[in-house]
């Protein structure tokens, strides 16, 4: 297997270092830069990148980012924007994670306010890929987040790699068949699977996942995994910017690319390179690509049943509990 040989390139035969190099190198297997991520950028060639993919700070003032004045993110990610594509080769991928921007109760959608700086580099926008998940912060005098965005951007030409098969999902009829025409009575499905889409539903990393670090907006290396393997072949390089925990470069050695990535707080630098080792060794626990939700009910959880008696309820909290409600018109 090609995964194989690229792992045994990067370490000693019976070395236990790891095989994670601080540094850049087009030898290198994986990268882990404790630092700034243009640093790191003017380490790697023109044009040896096949797919970057990350999810940079919203500028919302979590613990890892320094809250600016918008336009001056947007001035900041435009210079990293533009060094990406510099490293983008002819026929890669660009995808940008992102999410809202919130000041004092107010939004803007990053995907909106970045898409100029792509378009102006001459990408094209192939997909805007709605990410969504269940859990999150519970909002008040708005409807609670429960998405984000992966703007997928590529060269100005038909060349650029996407491989659908692997990244098919199950499909809903399989023995679904022609009605009519030549092919009737025929199966209309494709065996290998359907389009997985531009909406993906998969869980957000939170307390109980099995990926859970101590970073506070971890990506689940599932949602890369599609990424990686329909935008890239083996041995490419898989490149995050904004590397935290690693979960991109995890997902790239997984399946037999190269990942690099930057990540400037040096605690989430350490785990990261952690994580990427036991990724390469088989090591790392991650959530399997397709592994349907957890059900609660299903599961016999007893937090979902009602805590209050039922005779108590008021029409408005019956109203709530119904599977379909009845309203008057």
């Amino acid at each position: 297997m090609k995964q194989k040989q690229i792992q045994k390139s990067g370490t000693a035969s019976g070395s236990t270092q790891s095989r994670v190099s601080d540094h850049f190198s087009v030898n290198a297997v994986a990268v882990a830069f404790s630092g700034n991520c243009l640093d790191l950028l003017r380490e790697i060639p023109d044009k040896a990148i096949q797919l970057v993919v990350t999810s940079p700070p919203y500028n919302i003032g979590k613990e890892y980012e320094r809250k600016l004045d918008l336009d001056t993110y947007i001035a900041q990610q435009a210079e990293i924007i533009r060094e990406c594509s510099r490293v983008l080769s002819d026929t890669g991928s660009i995808c940008w994670q992102v999410g809202n921007h919130v000041d004092k109760g107010k939004i803007v959608p990053l995907d909106a306010v970045l898409y100029p700086i792509f378009r102006d580099l001459g990408l094209v926008m192939r997909n805007r890929i709605v990410w969504h998940f269940e859990h999150g912060l519970h909002c008040s005098r708005r409807l609670s987040g429960r998405y984000e965005t992966i703007i997928w951007f590529t060269r100005d030409t038909k060349d650029y790699v996407f491989n659908l098969d692997p990244i098919r999902v199950p499909q809903k009829y399989p023995g679904k068949k022609h009605f009519k025409g030549p092919k009737a009575g025929e199966y209309s499905c494709n065996p290998l699977g359907k389009n997985p889409g531009d909406v993906w539903d998969i869980p957000n990393v939170k307390s109980n996942h099995v990926e859970k670090t101590e970073h506070p907006c971890q990506f689940p290396v599932e949602l890369i995994e599609r990424l990686v393997l329909s935008m890239t072949h083996e041995g490419d390089w898989v490149l995050d910017p904004f590397m935290g925990v690693g979960s991109a470069v995890v997902a790239a050695v997984r399946h037999g690319r190269r990942g690099a990535g930057a990540e400037i707080v040096k605690r989430y630098a350490e785990i990261a390179r952690d994580r990427i080792d036991l990724a390469m060794s088989g090591k790392l626990p991650v959530r399997p690509m397709g592994r349907p939700k957890y059900d609660p009910q299903a599961a016999g959880n007893k937090l979902t049943q009602s805590p209050w008696d039922s005779d108590a309820k008021t029409d408005a909290q019956l109203r709530l509990l119904q599977a379909v409600a009845d309203y008057e018109v």
